[in-house]
């Protein structure tokens, strides 16, 4: 059996039954053994869509994303990709193929030090030298990648590896004691640890929860709302945590952080006691954190002790899983009465509601996000790509269920959007999957309709088309006086918005509409989700809206900007 035979398969023994895949010379070998499987193989037009489907496919379903690529510039175009899974904790396995081993430092064509490169975004890594070293190599990457802080391997394989011969694969273990030094994998807290976190609730009188994308992660959703309603206590999320806790919950208080909203923000600040909850107290949320939560006890509860004490110190400092955590603070629930600090935030609530001043002569990106919630039930998959269109996803639509928005959090990757709701759909067929995205963002993995198409990946999209790079224009607005540096993407050449995205997608077989008018929203919106299969609804939006609330950088909640 060949070194490539092998790979997949210990692909096959993970449970992989999708991987997204783009062949070149050095991972050739690979391809020609997946003809022999029943892997579904969904061949991307670049190894970045690769990249960003395998980790939506992660992100939607908690499993571990599977992608692969060749060596040289396919490598470094999934560096990106790997990037973004590793800012935001995200289970992927990635496959490189590499030039023979010994090439290897010769500066041999197509060869990269791709180990040498993704040293720093990545879980951990592995160069194989041996293909009897595969099972076990395989093993440990599918561990690591889904296990503790999820994250994302990768696998270098030189062709003469893949190549290579094994005589006696009847021999092989493909269940091999794995040679993993010093980690660890998650444990329960002590009980002192919860003793000490509900002896801090006990003394409170203005607690909060600040959860994020760890509890999604965790699969935490079901017990952290129990606990926040068996306690009393308010939430407020990172834009990674949204759909934990369902939109519209009594005791939610929507996302925090620049984007976030007033209560929020200030429920956070104003607490005497931050519950932190599967977070990192990221700049996004915190600002300078010796200006954050600054008169709150924090307690931080994290699978990563890296973690701990890194941006924020905390009082109590907990390396746990935080599924395990909750179950064991559910069974004593410490119900107490806040009537005072819930008064206050209903007051702030009403004072500072999330809102935006509709008016009828033009399309506007958050009644486009209303509409879309209303007409959908908020029961869609949105995948955003990045900048304002992001954060008006975020704010508009109201998520029920965790894992139903998807983005890209901590890299902030434009490009992140089309393929990303590609993978999403791939893992979840039965869901609407839909990707709201800008026009400079889709612009980046435009070419991925060719493959939406030719794999019948019906997903809808949406443009809020506004013709600028919109939220590095509304930073020249709020903080250079308005003066243009590079952000304007109108073609002065022609006479209508550029690029023609509905033209460009009946290229590629994809059907498509465009909308200059408020009144054509609805139509419009119910033309693509009644449309069998992809769709792309490009929205003329123009650029007057900036993204609020918004605190600047470098300030603090008290400075926050908003209609």
């Amino acid at each position: 059996m060949k070194g490539c035979e092998i790979v997949i398969k210990c692909l096959e023994n993970h449970g992989v039954e999708t991987m997204f895949a783009y062949p070149g010379g050095a991972s050739m070998e690979l391809h020609q053994a997946l003809q022999d499987s029943n892997i579904r193989v969904i061949l991307p037009r670049n190894e970045q869509g690769g990249a960003f489907a395998a980790a939506a496919f992660a992100r939607a379903t908690g499993e571990t994303g599977v992608c692969m690529a060749t060596s040289g510039p396919g490598a470094t175009n999934l560096v990106t990709g790997i990037a973004d899974a590793w800012m935001d904790s995200i289970p992927v396995v990635f496959i490189t193929g590499q030039v023979p081993s010994a090439l290897i430092g010769r500066n041999a064509f197509q060869e990269i030090d791709i180990v040498g490169v993704t040293r720093p975004i990545c879980k951990h890594n592995y160069l194989i030298l041996d293909a009897e070293d595969i099972p076990r190599i395989m093993e440990e990457a599918f561990f690591l990648a889904n296990s503790g802080r999820p994250g994302p391997v990768v696998v270098d394989i030189p062709k003469d590896v893949q190549q290579q011969v094994i005589e006696n694969e009847e021999e092989l273990d493909y269940e091999p004691a794995m040679k993993i030094r010093a980690y660890h994998n998650g444990d329960a807290p002590k009980l002192e640890e919860v003793e000490a976190i509900r002896a801090a609730i006990a003394q409170s009188k203005k607690p909060c929860l600040y959860i994020g994308g760890g509890i999604i992660t965790s699969n935490s959703a079901a017990e952290l709302i129990q606990f926040a309603e068996s306690y009393n206590i308010p939430v407020v999320s990172t834009l990674m945590g949204v759909g934990a806790m369902p939109s519209g919950h009594p005791l939610y208080l929507d996302w925090l952080g620049m984007h976030g909203t007033v209560y929020g923000n200030n429920a956070a600040n104003e607490c005497d006691l931050l519950l932190t909850f599967g977070a990192r107290f990221d700049d996004r949320v915190t600002g300078n954190p010796k200006t954050f939560a600054t008169e709150a006890k924090i307690v931080h509860v994290d699978i990563d002790f890296s973690e701990i004490n890194k941006n924020k110190p905390a009082d109590i400092g907990v390396v746990a899983d935080i599924k395990l955590t909750l179950q064991e603070l559910n069974k004593h629930p410490l119900r107490q009465d806040y009537t005072e600090w819930f008064a206050q935030i209903k007051k702030w609530k009403e004072d500072f509601p999330l809102t935006y001043k509709e008016v009828d002569d033009r399309i506007q990106p958050q009644y486009v996000m209303e509409k879309l919630c209303e007409l959908t039930a908020g029961k869609a998959i949105i995948v955003p790509g990045v900048g304002q269109h992001q954060m008006w996803a975020a704010q508009y639509y109201k998520y029920k269920h965790p894992r139903h928005h998807l983005t890209s959090g901590g890299l902030g990757t434009m490009g992140f959007g089309l393929p990303s709701a590609m993978g999403a759909k791939v893992a979840c067929p039965d869901e609407l999957v839909i990707n709201i995205d800008g026009d400079g963002s889709f612009q980046m993995n435009i070419q991925e309709l060719g493959t939406i198409h030719n794999d019948d990946i019906g997903i809808k999209m949406v443009i809020l088309n506004n013709q600028h790079l919109g939220m590095v224009a509304q930073w020249e607005d709020r903080f250079y006086g308005s003066k243009r540096g590079n952000t304007v993407m109108i073609n002065k050449r022609v006479d209508r918005p550029y690029p023609d995205f509905v033209t460009i997608a009946k290229g590629y077989l994809i059907p498509g509409r465009e909308v200059y008018n408020k009144e054509d929203v609805i139509p419009a919106l119910k033309e693509m989700l009644e449309t069998p299969g992809a769709f792309i609804l490009d929205i003329h939006t123009g650029y007057e809206e900036h993204v609020l609330p918004m605190i600047p950088a470098g300030k603090t909640y008290k400075d926050i900007l908003v209609e």
